[in-house]
Parts: C-alpha cells; structure tokens; sequence
C-alpha cells in the first residue's frame, strides 16, 4: 500500500512517497487514497499567533526580535547612536570607564575600538565598576562612569549608584536594554531599571531614538556635576545604539538653556552673609564644620583663609576629612559616633556652629534634642532640601561652599589667637586628655595580638602621608579616619552615607587611575574583602598599582562589637572563616605579605611599596579590638562609651 502525506498545512508535498507498490497499480491506489483523504479532511488554513499582526507594532517586534538574534557587523558603516555614545564621552573629557559587555550593549563595544582614547577597563563584576568609578570622581572631581548590559548587569550597579548618590558623588551610569519594540515584553534580560534607579539618582534617562543620544549624554554629565553632585542612569535600548544618526553634540550654552527647571543657586543672599557674619562676631565659643561640600567646591583654601582670620577652630565630618592639613593649630578632629571625645564635647559646649557643606545626619548629631544645646547654628548648603532637614538653624545660607566662603571673609573682623586664648586653652586641654586616653593609640601590642590603629598610624607614616587611602566600611574605617593622619584634600576615599562593605578594593582601582602621581591604599576588613575580591583579576590585568591592607580579625568587627556592647553579648554570624590569603594572592599573581606583630608591619608595608603593581598585605590584628569612643544610636554626643566590661580599645 503506498501512503502519500501532506504538507504541515495539509497540502500536497509536491511528490509522492511510493512503498513497494511503485509502478502504474501504485499510482492508482496512491491517486485514490489522496482523493479519498481530500474528501474527508480539507486543507487547513496556517494561524499566525503574532500579536496585531500586520500592524506597524507587529512589525516592529518582529524585527527588534530579529536584531537581538542576528548580530552582523558591516563591512562600511555609517555614525550610529554607539558612535555618539563615544563621540559624547570624549567631548565630556572622559579618558576612562568601567564595565562590563552583555548582549545589547554590544553594538557600542563593536565600535568602542574605534575610540582609543577611551580606556575601557573590564571589571569582574558590574558592582565593582560603580565603586570605581565612583573612586575616581572622589579624587579627581570629575565625573566617573561605569557601564553594564540590560537585566542583571543593569541591577549589579544598583548598589554602586546608591553609594554614590548618598555621598553626592558625580557618576554617569550607562545601561544598555532590549529594543525599544520589546520594552514592556519581558524579553530576555529586560528589566525596569529606569523604574528601580529613580529613586537614586539625580536623574535618570530611557534613550530610545539615537538623535536623542547627544544632548541626553550632554545633560548627564551637567547635571551629574553641577550643583550638589550626584550620579545620573542613562538607559539605552539597543536599536538606538544601532540606528543611523547625524545629530550633531549641543553646546553648554544649548544645554543650559534646555533644562530652565535646573537652576542651582551658587551665591549666598547677601541678607544671610550679613546675618552670618553678625552670629560670628558675637561667638564666644564658635566651631567651623567642615563637610564634603568643601571638597567638592574645592574650598580648602577658603577654608584656612576664614578660620585663620577669625581664629575658630576647624572640625570635620567622615566625609569631610582632607578639608584641612591635619597638622594645622587650628584643626580640632573628626567628629560623630566614633569620632574624638573633644570634638564632641567642644561641639557640646559651643555657642555657635557654623556649617559648610555638610547634612547633619545621624552619625554626626546622634539624638538631635540633646545635640549641641548651647549653640545657634549658620548652615551653608548648596542643596536646599538638607537646611532645616535634621536640624533647624537660626541662619540658612543656600550656597556653594567655596563662594560662600568668600563672600563671608572680607564681612568678618580678623581675630587674633590671642583674642580667643581661653577658649583655645580650654580646646587643647580637652584635646590633651582625650589623646591621652587608653582608647587613644592603644599601642602596637593588644593582648599578644597585633592592634589595628597602630597598623594605620605606619601606612600613614610610611607614605609620608601623601597617599590616596580608600576604606571599607566598620572598623577598619573608623581607625583609618583616625588614626592615618591626612594631610591633602580628596587624599581619603570612604562609603559615608550608604556604607556599602566591599567598597575599597574597586573604588581604590578608579582613585589609582584618577590619581596615578599617589601612591593607593585600600583599607580593607576581611569581611569587605570578601565581597569584591574578584576585582584583584582587574587590577593585574589592567596592572593599577593598588596596594591593599587586609585587616583581619576573623570577625566581622564592628558586628561583633555591637552585638557585645548593645546586644549583652549575645553574638551570631560575626565569626568570619577566610581563606590564606596569601595563597589567594599568588592564585592572582598578586604578591603579598604577612605581619602578625608589630616588628613586621614596617617591613612588610615596604615590600608592598616597593612592588610595581598590586600588592597585598595580611594583617592579622586582634579579634576583640573595639573602636572607642562609641555614641550608641539613640544617644546624644554626651554619651560617649569610653570601655566596655574594663576593657578598652
């Protein structure tokens, strides 16, 4: 029997298969068993299950579809969106970005060899490439970028990007994503990342079109670094990166002129100055705090210049430090939750505070009823929102630091030392007897383990203090805030507001970068450490000379300290298993070196000096050192916990 089939669609396939029936009887019977299945079954009609199809949005999809399967390179090609992407950077002055590639930024790495004046560092992961660049804004005062692909590589820099807008740090972060046709699809490694980076950042951007592209980058970075600095998320489909473009790149002028909405004010009210300048000349008891803002209006001059003239010593948040060479007479210290016992209490004492730069966040101010209750306070702020936020001020000065800063000199009376003597004897007694306290360089030797701000107090020491040092977050902040000695502005890179663990090691590869005439010091926990340690890979072959100085105490530190001091001891998950670091090290080709007492650290913070290239140094410090002074949340700056259970830092 010989048995014809069909198409899919039911029609005839053209030619028959025979079976062993060939010949003109089995050709009959095939004519027969087709007439006979034609009478029974018709031919069915073929379904599209295409959404609208036919449509202009149908077809659309389709060829968006297409596009993310089909990646052909021409031989001869014209400017496209990925080109302008790169054009924009370089008129923007950037000489280097972070990232990583993924499907649908990969029209922009197709063209990105076209560009050699980019330097494209391949991070290990999206994260580590926000932390490095935002460590490149820090110190350079430029605008840092990073890249990633759609989906996860989109959501790794989250973090990144948090951290910066929580210490007003200028980034550009660029995304790639799905066709604009499949946007709201659910395609592959489409995710709402417009949505999920509103809330933090300046401003944010889906590009869909390639002629939107130059004035959108354009806008990114004037907006990134104007005003209060922050990072801003450009998100790209990739048919904008694809298209053909000849949109030419605005002018600043063109720019301004098309955001009439972004209108920082620069320059105090000169009502506000007056009033200032009459709350300075009546202060028996003044303290100038100086805050990031003062770096970021690269206002360390001004600074010197006012406190000089009116002899008022000079106190400094996390974020503020490098603001004044920590050897000036009139340089007083860190404040905050672990900052010096006679900063706070001269901040305690004080008949008038005078802020520059800074938000008063909780670490500074601890319970804001019990904080500084002798004190009117003038606070100078270029954002706005942060006047009156978490402290009302008798005196608000809307105003770019630096500028501030200047227009104030010349309306205050010079005031000699001499006119303040009791107040600044009062000042350095106090300082005499918080320096002299047992929590106070708790000497190299712990217990028979080795101590951790001794550590500090060497690198310090042993770099001339010259350095770029870039923390992690705990402990091991604290001690480098205090203990290191800085002497140069942007010289201290650290996670103050977000404080995101695993910071250091890729924030220190963009401060090396930034900053290549420094020597680069990453300050690191184990705990930290092992979050971002992929990035070591980055730093060899991309050979960033970034020294890294791992403290470890087996323990995620500053955990464990809280959980002794406020939670009665009752600890859990603050033991923290490593690996030997040093055979990390060498599986990376990276040297390293151990110290474990004191008469190791100098030798082996020298050898790591005296490689080209990263190096590692492994301290092992004690377990239990805690940080003191510590402000308890909740308490007031009064409340200083000086020991625990007898025991001392």
């Amino acid at each position: 029997m010989t048995v014809t089939k069909g198409t899919p669609d039911g029609g005839s396939p053209g030619a028959a298969r025979s079976g062993s029936g060939a010949g003109p009887a089995g050709a009959s019977a095939a004519s027969s068993a087709t007439a006979s299945v034609g009478a029974t079954a018709p031919a069915r009609s073929r379904r599209s299950h295409v959404p609208a199809d036919g449509s202009p949005t149908s077809a659309a999809v389709e060829q968006a579809r297409s596009a993310m399967l089909h990646e052909v390179k021409p031989r001869k090609r014209t400017r496209i969106g990925a080109d302008v992407v790169c054009e924009a950077l370089l008129r923007q002055g950037v000489d280097v970005l972070f990232s990583y590639p993924g499907g649908v930024i990969l029209p922009l790495y197709d063209v990105l060899g076209d560009y050699p004046e980019l330097r494209h560092i391949l991070v290990r992961h999206e994260q580590g490439g926000a932390h490095a660049a935002d460590g490149y804004a820090r110190v350079t005062g430029r605008v840092g970028v990073c890249m990633g692909t759609s989906g996860p590589g989109a959501t790794n820099l989250v973090t990144g990007i948090g951290t910066a807008m929580l210490d007003s740090i200028p980034m550009v972060a660029i995304t790639g994503n799905v066709p604009a046709a499949l946007i709201g699809k659910d395609a592959f490694q489409e995710i709402d990342i417009t949505g999920i980076t509103l809330p933090m950042t300046k401003h944010n951007y889906l590009v869909r079109n390639a002629d939107d592209l130059p004035r959108v980058i354009a806008e990114a970075f004037h907006i990134a670094r104007t005003g209060r600095p922050g990072p801003v998320h450009i998100d790209i489909t990739k048919d904008a990166l694809q298209q053909e473009t000849i949109a030419e790149h605005p002018s600043e002028d063109d720019i301004v002129a098309g955001l009439p909405g972004f209108r920082p004010t620069f320059d105090g009210h000169p009502r506000q100055l007056k009033l200032a300048a009459a709350e300075i000349a009546r202060a028996q008891r003044p303290v100038i705090m100086a805050g990031h803002g003062v770096l970021h209006a690269q206002a360390w001059d001004d600074l010197r210049a006012f406190a000089e003239k009116t002899s008022i010593p000079v106190a400094w948040t996390l974020l503020g430090i490098g603001s004044i060479d920590e050897t000036h007479p009139l340089a007083y210290g860190f404040m905050g939750m672990h900052g010096w016992k006679h900063v706070n209490r001269a901040i305690q004492s004080a008949d008038l505070l005078i802020a520059f730069g800074m938000r008063f966040d909780d670490r500074v101010t601890g319970n804001v009823r019990t904080y500084a209750p002798y004190a009117r306070i003038v606070h100078v702020d270029i954002d706005p929102a942060e006047i009156g936020k978490n402290v009302a001020v008798e005196v608000p000065i809307v105003g770019d630091a630096g500028r501030v800063l200047r227009a104030l000199l010349p309306m205050v009376e010079r005031t000699e030392p001499a006119d303040r003597a009791d107040y600044l004897a009062q000042l350095a007694d106090w300082r005499r007897e918080s320096e002299a306290s047992s929590w106070h360089g708790s000497g190299a030797w712990r217990d028979g383990l080795l101590s951790a701000d001794y550590v500090v107090e060497r690198i310090g020491e042993l770099t001339e203090h010259k350095a770029t040092y870039i923390a992690d977050v705990g402990q091991n902040q604290m001690w480098l805030a205090r203990y290191a000695g800085f002497r140069a502005p942007n010289s201290h890179v650290s996670s103050g507001g977000l404080g995101t663990m695993g910071f250091s090691v890729p924030a220190a590869m963009g401060a090396a970068l930034g900053r290549p005439d420094r020597e680069t010091w990453a300050i690191t926990g184990d705990g930290g450490f092992q979050m971002t340690f992929q990035e070591l890979m980055t730093l060899v072959q991309d050979e960033i000379p970034v020294k890294i100085a791992l403290f470890d105490n087996k323990k995620l530190g500053m955990i464990r300290q809280w959980q002794e001091i406020i939670y009665a001891g009752n600890y859990h998950s603050a033991h923290l298993l490593g690996p030997d670091y040093l055979k990390l090290a060498d599986a990376f080709g990276i040297p390293s070196f151990k110290a474990s007492r004191p008469d190791d650290v100098d030798d082996a913070i020298r050898a790591a000096q005296a490689v080209v290239g990263p190096a590692l140094v492994w301290f092992e410090i004690a377990e239990e050192q805690n940080v003191f002074p510590m402000m308890p949340a909740g308490k007031g700056l009064s409340d200083l916990i000086e020991k625990w259970g007898g025991a001392d830092e």
